[in-house]
């Protein structure tokens, strides 16, 4: 369905690692987000939005795609993703837009259409998204930015030390001023919003996709953001329970996910880590700011919301890892300028990122693609409120990766037939009462959140977890791929579901 007579603009921003709690306006008792506490009062904002995996690769997978880890199975950093699947990009090329990318999407190439094996992207995880304009490269190792530094007299060893030494230099040459830097250059490039007669917007509408890295780790705020948080005056996390199921355990003893063990480290990363989204609040109020002078504020749809969480110390762990929410609980804002039903909503339904491509499709009148598992955000943006909405946010974790490894004689690893690669997973589905946690080994957790949000207080009782887990197998049955299976062959052609995307070929 076509909701608009012109076709907006849109902004489609990712904040790499923002946990949803982190913003002023939510009540969060230190940071500070005035851009985004701005932006919310002419928003839908998504109180309960949540990345459907975890770390970069699946979370966006799902983003970009509309589909669950179960469907897209992009499972880790460096899974493929399969190039027959629609996105984001492809959709907003098909329906007349040259979608531009600033920054990274985080998605490998699918073996099965390169043509050699020495074909670079088969090296890393950080390839593009299929059908987007790569105009600003800021996959690691972040190249254009080192060069900016080295432009103004800082000459740093790697990419890493660039973002530990952030605090050394001004936050004017942060990496995410320079990808804002970028974007507003390519902004003013355009022509300004104008009006043809008929009062319509006369010039091509663009659609952006900024992918800020921060206030992803190292935990090293820009400039004068670094100082902006004092670390004695910031709120402690979660301790760990002392009742842990053995993964907890276990993830509790890896370097890269183990808190800091000392009260006065806890205290430092998390006052770099509100500094780093200080600083990124700062740089959408530089866009914002640009959108309303050029006139464009008006025909642009700006979508904010992240990969996926962060522990933040948390239950024992930073960065992403497991089944807490802390991982998965996500900032979610959707401003649509022509549906002001919406704006200053605050929706506290379970919505999820597969729900952007959706909702990206109505808004720039597109048909839905049959493979998203996700539901436009649509009705709660004109200030409907449906009654069959989902009652559970739903996550999937899978680590894998830690058993993918080549003999010690090139050989691939030859799995048994029982698919053990599959136990190496886990799904979550969070209600507002309690979370249900199915490992692919077969343990279960279950947790009362009614009485103890923080995930500490266990539901043990059968006849109370039954129904959770019941739910989960049926969540299962109901978003199996279907990118087919809505399909009929009859009568020398194919039949198909209304309101669904024809047989298309992707070709880009």
């Amino acid at each position: 369905m076509n909701l608009v007579d012109v076709r907006p603009n849109v902004l489609l921003v990712t904040l790499d690692q923002f946990r949803g709690d982190c913003l002023s306006f939510h009540g969060h008792p230190v940071v500070r987000t005035p851009h985004l506490d701005a932006l919310a009062r002419e928003a839908t904002v998504l109180s309960r939005h949540y990345s459907q995996a975890a770390p970069c690769s699946p979370g966006r997978a799902s983003l970009y795609t509309g589909m669950y880890l179960m469907n897209h199975r992009v499972c880790f950093n460096g899974s493929p993703l399969d190039h027959s699947f629609d996105n984001v990009a492809r959709v907003a090329r098909r329906h007349g837009y040259a979608p531009a990318l600033f920054g990274y999407t985080d998605q490998g190439v699918d073996p099965r259409v390169t043509e050699s094996a020495a074909d670079p992207r088969l090296s890393t995880y950080q390839g593009v998204l299929p059908g987007f304009d790569w105009l600003l490269d800021l996959s690691e190792p972040y190249t254009p930015w080192l060069a900016h530094l080295r432009d103004h007299g800082h000459t740093i060893a790697d990419h890493i030390t660039a973002l530990t030494s952030e605090p050394d230099r001004d936050e004017s040459l942060s990496i995410s001023s320079f990808l804002t830097d970028h974007f507003l250059t390519w902004l003013e490039s355009r022509p300004a919003s104008a009006t043809n007669t008929n009062g319509h917007h006369a010039d091509a509408p663009w659609f952006a996709h900024l992918s800020y890295l921060r206030p992803h780790p190292p935990y090293a705020a820009a400039g004068k953001w670094s100082q902006e948080y004092d670390p004695a005056k910031v709120d402690l996390p979660i301790a760990p329970s002392d009742d842990r199921h053995g993964f907890h355990e276990a993830v509790m003893q890896l370097p890269d996910t183990r808190a800091p063990r000392t009260e006065a480290g806890m205290r430092r990363m998390r006052a770099q880590y509100y500094g780093m989204i200080g600083e990124v609040d700062s740089q959408l109020g530089r866009i914002f700011s640009v959108l309303r002078n050029r006139g464009d504020w008006e025909n642009t749809i700006v979508v904010i919301t992240a990969d996926h969480g962060e522990q933040l110390g948390d239950h024992g762990l930073r960065e992403k890892v497991g089944f807490f929410e802390q991982s998965y609980h996500i900032v979610g804002m959707v401003r649509a300028p022509q549906f002001n039903a919406g704006h200053g909503r605050v929706v506290d339904a379970f919505t999820e990122n597969v729900d952007i491509l959706p909702t990206l499709c109505d808004l720039i009148g597109a048909p839905v693609p049959s493979q998203c598992d996700g539901r436009s955000l649509l009705p709660w943006l004109n200030g409907s409120t449906p009654t069959d909405w989902r009652d559970a946010a739903t996550w999937e974790y899978d680590w894998r990766q830690l058993y993918i490894t080549d003999q010690p004689d090139g050989s691939a690893v030859n799995w048994p037939h029982d698919r053990r690669l599959e136990r190496q997973h886990l799904c979550v589905q969070r209600d507002h009462s309690s979370a249900y946690v199915q490992f692919g080994n077969g343990d279960w957790l279950a947790f009362d959140l009614a009485t103890d949000p923080t995930w500490r207080t266990p539901i043990r009782n059968a006849e109370l977890v039954l129904p959770l887990a019941q739910r989960m197998l049926t969540w299962r049955s109901q978003h199996a791929h279907r990118e087919l299976s809505g399909l009929r062959l009859e009568a020398g052609g194919i039949g198909r579901w209304p309101d669904r995307v024809p047989w298309r070929s992707v070709s880009n």
